[in-house]
């Protein structure tokens, strides 16, 4: 049957199963809009673009989908690079769509034209530019393929508009195969046979979890191992959820902002087991000194991230959950009570660095930051999706909200892009209608993105925005504090918005706490309220967020005060 490429669109959309998409029209992309209106997909009407990729990047990690987002071309193109480029950071599978000008004008300065695809190529897993219609099916069932399998991330398809209204026979695609993509999902048995010998003989052992345990739906594999072995486990910010935040040999966050356990853990382990992770700077602090007395096992499915920053003993390539199965059938039962023994010396001494107490905080007259953190999790039982902005915030959040399952932690970690929470709580809360979904804001970040609120009150979206307001931009000042001689130079926010008058501007509920009494009465208020509700919480405005490691120096030379 011959189709145009609009219709060809949205029937590849159909045979993926997108549910959801966020966007915003615009020329470029009108009969797109014209044909998805016919269909059953939803559309969400975002108040920019960013918001959009946001939103998808949002959706993508609550559901475990392929988040899809579709914008015009230009301005529209270009608004969405700071969310395709924190998505592309953490591995994050989002399809964006944008319009392009006619194939006939692309190169001459049309009217809101822009090489998307040349801006984005740095960013992205790929892109596409779409020149014929008869390409147009199997881009987009390679973009949905490329976007979830290996490495998940973001894929642009970039549209010119004659290609929408040019017509064709519509040839489903039933099968991708590219020849030079082929992910190894199942690793080698010989290293991993390597590995449990060393799991075996070790005395000192830590796990270090990464997002990639929860792109790899292996939480329920690590935590078997972990338990299985008598290993402790810490993770980076991304791995937050992948093992449960209130099992006892749960470390806490490791790195810059990590426990005082963790940190010490894995600088005096004697094998580390990085599973999923890329060992970034904020996790490693001064590379030279980062687990120098241990043998490092790095897991990962991407062979580019692996001896990337740090030098390994066992390079595995592979799908973290194939690794961890094969792992926990290579140790026996018998092994496990053999090495519970040789372990007890170490667990002693994690007990000990656990027994101190680091991120204490001492609550009186003024608001403390992480007593709203803490309440909100008493109140939540920590069943909430959390969603954050970026800064202190969301250090407070990865500190004192305990996550015991995977995607219950949405966070931009590896760009730390500002304005994320808000418009990723929207696509968690489109993904999970009937969850409690609340994203944990500073007074700076939310503003980034605070146009969103519209499209919260517009879809009644039961969003729950927590700020800490403490006039500043935190982390940054929190640096000047420390670095800088207290030269707070424009990070001062004294003429921040009234909140609560803003989310009664745009339709929503507004609440404020201004004394610690205010606090668990203001959030059961506001989770009660059905539809979507800022909650404006008056905090300590020079609060810092302890422990942190000075940027270059070794994780175990942390400033706890």
């Amino acid at each position: 049957m011959e189709m145009t490429g609009g219709q060809i669109l949205m029937q590849t959309l159909v045979d993926e199963d997108v549910e959801t998409i966020f966007g915003f029209p615009g020329g470029a992309v009108i009969e797109i809009y014209d044909e998805l209106v016919k269909t059953d997909i939803q559309h969400v009407l975002v108040r920019h673009e960013q918001g959009a990729v946001h939103a998808a990047d949002g959706y993508a990690r609550a559901s475990g989908k392929v988040g899809v987002c579709l914008v015009t071309s230009g301005p529209g193109a270009t608004n969405t690079v700071t969310g395709i480029a924190s998505a592309n950071s953490d591995s994050i599978p989002i399809v964006v769509i944008t319009g392009q000008v006619p194939t006939q004008l692309i190169g001459n300065d049309a009217f809101q034209e822009v090489d998307i695809v040349g801006i984005t190529r740095p960013c992205t897993k790929h892109n596409y530019l779409v020149n014929d219609v008869n390409d147009l099916a199997g881009v987009m069932r390679e973009a949905f393929y490329l976007a979830r399998t290996g490495r998940p991330g973001p894929v642009l398809v970039d549209i010119p508009k004659n290609v929408v209204s040019a017509k064709t026979i519509y040839k489903p695609v039933s099968q991708v195969r590219l020849k030079s993509y082929n992910p190894t999902y199942s690793p080698n048995m010989k290293q991993l046979k390597k590995v449990a010998n060393l799991v075996r003989e070790a005395r000192r052992p830590v796990i270090f979890a990464g997002g990639g345990i929860i792109l790899s739906d292996a939480s329920r594999e690590l935590t078997a191992f972990a338990h299985k072995n008598h290993i402790p486990v810490t993770a980076s910010l991304m791995g937050l959820g992948g093992f449960p935040g209130t099992d006892p040999l749960w470390l806490g966050m490791i790195g810059m902002h990590g426990t005082y356990r963790a940190n010490m853990s894995a600088s005096y382990c004697d094998l580390m087991i990085g599973i999923g992770v890329r060992f970034d700077d904020r996790v490693t602090g001064k590379t030279d000194a980062f687990a120098e007395q241990a043998k490092i096992v790095h897991i990962d499915i991407d062979p580019t991230s692996i001896r990337k920053n740090i030098a390994v003993s066992i390079p595995i390539v592979g799908d973290c959950k194939k690794a961890l199965t094969r792992l926990n059938e290579l140790l026996t039962d018998e092994d496990s009570d053999a090495m519970l023994k040789q372990k007890e010396e170490w667990l002693s001494r994690i007990d000990e660095w656990k027994s101190t107490n680091p991120l204490a905080y001492d609550q009186k007259d003024v608001i403390k930051p992480q007593y709203v953190v803490e309440k909100l999790y008493e109140l939540t039982k920590g069943k909430a999706i959390i969603t954050t902005e970026v800064g202190q915030n969301q250090m407070w959040a990865a500190q004192y909200y305990h996550f015991d399952r995977p995607n219950n932690f949405i966070t931009s970690g590896g760009l730390g892009c500002m304005g994320f929470g808000l418009p990723a709580a929207i696509g968690a809360q489109m993904a999970h209608p009937d969850r409690m979904v609340v994203d944990i804001a500073g007074d700076g970040s939310i503003q980034m993105n605070i146009q969103e609120m519209a499209t919260a009150v517009q879809y009644k979206l039961p969003v729950k925005v927590v700020i800490l307001n403490n006039r500043f931009l935190g982390m940054v000042r929190q640096w000047q504090e420390l670095f800088y001689g207290k030269r707070y130079a424009s990070t001062c926010m004294d003429c921040a918005p009234d909140f609560v008058k803003l989310a009664e501007a745009y339709g929503a509920a507004g609440l404020r706490a201004e004394k610690p009494a205010d606090v668990e009465a203001v959030l059961a208020e506001g989770m009660a309220i059905p539809g979507p509700v800022i909650m404006d919480f008056t905090v300590e405005a020079e609060e810092g967020v302890y422990p942190m490691v000075p940027a270059g120096a070794p994780i175990t030379e942390m400033l706890l005060v």
